[in-house]
């Protein structure tokens, strides 16, 4: 996620140094990680919360979901949203009680196993749910509730609102990181309970749906309505899904391999199309860096919407009217880095934001001819004590999404130019590929850079991740960054 703040920022300091790009990606916010299909199981058994100590009531404990099916029909014209959606899951425990989280809207009716439960309301946005008979653990069951309403924002963010947000155009998006999916359907809302997605949006005609993974043709309801189709078959954190309801332009082609690309802009957003038609350049220079592609679909949502930022939602990233090819670059680099391989807990944020901001690093060396080391050097002589008193891990909740946009690409920079090319170039693209499709930390991370580089990086990581300070000048300057 790269923020317009941040963008700002970055920009004025390129401009300062003649740099010809710009990149910046914003992402908003509220134990050990495995690879493939992982347990939420942090929690005890019901609790309303997965364990963050940052955002302790995001998700809940108990279960671990395989797979939402989330249905809506959408007025845009009373903003009426109507649902029905099934969550399949897995008990970790037994279940006499569990809950989901949905912001707001009200719920008609709740099933487990086809049975109705009983079903109630607790805090801002807990659906506690209690079945006819508990769930035994190690068993596979369907949650399906029916609700309705006019969604709202699941909250305002340091860079404006999150979660449902209306269009000027009259329609509708879901954008916000943490918690944006329960402003508009049941879910378990922690990075860290990935499941598979697939949604069927109805909407009066002459309008139409973009949502992530891959699309199938949409089906005619023959009274003035159309249900759309989108299925995301690789597993998602919640608060990458999104819908977009608009009268949106369509362009549609393929990757070399054949991986779809779908990209969708609101009216008054189509001059984005020159920006997007360097999509399948981007891919595969990311790929060139990080591995192969990881996702099932690619594309871009282009709202006519002047928010704070843009958001790396999966197979197919939001973007800001503001956003220019630097954030085509970093929202797709968290394709790999935080879609693909999420963070354990918001304190990891930095494996998302940093690799995506150093991305764009990496696209102005290899496109624009940008020198990174004088880059660095000349950031570094102007770094004040805002730069460096931000910590890039565990740095406190409500600060995720500042010192790693700025503070972020250079301590990586700096890595880069302490373990070597080689090094660095085998953590790029082995670091996906080992956590793809699961979650993972930084200490992980850490441990890992570690063993690939072959030496102790203790101090280094504690001088730019951990501590607070301008590090000290062995790691600021290490290798060929010292004159």
């Amino acid at each position: 996620m790269r923020n317009r703040t941040a963008v700002r920022a970055v920009c004025l300091t390129l401009a300062a140094v003649s740099l010809t790009a710009c990149s910046v990606s914003r992402s908003r916010s509220s134990g050990a990680s495995t690879t493939g299909e992982k347990p939420a199981e942090s929690a005890a058994p019901s609790a309303d919360g997965a364990g963050d100590p940052y955002y302790p009531t995001d998700g809940n404990g108990g279960y671990d979901v395989t797979a939402y099916h989330v249905r809506i029909s959408y007025d845009p014209s009373s903003k009426e949203l109507t649902g029905d959606t099934q969550v399949t899951a897995k008990a970790t425990a037994e279940l006499a009680e569990f809950n989901l989280d949905l912001q707001g809207l009200d719920v008609s009716s709740v099933t487990v196993g086809g049975k109705e439960a009983k079903v109630s309301r607790s805090g801002e946005h807990e659906l506690v749910i209690k079945p006819a008979a508990p769930v035994a653990s190690g068993t596979s069951f369907e949650t399906r509730v029916r609700y309705s309403g006019v969604p709202e924002s699941a909250e305002e963010g340091n860079l404006g609102e999150n979660g449902w947000q209306l269009s000027s155009s009259g329609g509708a998006f879901a954008a916000g990181e943490p918690h944006s999916a329960s402003a508009w359907y049941p879910v378990n809302d922690t990075p860290k309970d990935k499941a598979t997605f697939k949604l069927d949006a109805r909407v009066p005609d002459g309008w139409s749906v973009i949502s992530n993974g891959v699309e199938a043709a949409p089906t005619p309801g023959g009274d003035g309505w159309t249900t759309f189709h989108w299925t995301e078959p690789n597993r998602i954190a919640t608060y990458l899904t999104t819908v977009g309801i608009d009268k949106w332009t369509f362009d549609r082609s393929t990757l070399p391999g054949g991986t779809p690309i779908v990209s969708a802009y609101a009216p008054g957003a189509e001059d984005k199309r020159s920006v997007e038609a360097r999509l399948p350049e981007i891919i595969e220079f990311l790929a060139s860096k990080f591995g192969p592609y990881p996702q099932s679909a690619a594309g871009g949502i282009y709202i006519n919407e002047n928010i704070g930022f843009s958001l790396e939602t999966q197979t197919r990233p939001i973007y800001a009217s503001w956003a220019e090819e630097s954030v085509v670059v970093h929202e797709n680099a968290h394709q790999w880095y935080g879609d693909s391989v999420s963070v354990d807990q918001w304190k990891d944020i930095c494996l998302n934001e940093c690799f995506a901001s150093y991305a764009s690093w990496l696209w102005d060396e290899a496109k624009n001819g940008v020198n990174l080391d004088d880059e660095y050097r000349q950031q570094v002589a102007r770094g004040t004590d805002r730069l460096w008193s931000g910590k890039l891990y565990d740095m406190g909740p409500g600060n995720e999404f500042t010192a790693v946009y700025e503070k972020g690409p250079l301590a990586l920079h700096a890595l880069r130019r302490l373990i070597g090319e080689d090094a660095f170039n085998r953590v790029l693209k082995e670091w996906p590929a080992k956590h793809k499709d699961g979650n993972a930390s930084w200490p992980e991370f850490e441990k890992f850079a570690q063993e690939t580089a072959g030496k102790d990086l203790t101090g280094f990581f504690k001088a730019w991740f951990h501590d607070g300070t301008q590090p000290p000048d062995d790691y600021l300057y290490p290798g060929p960054l010292r004159k």
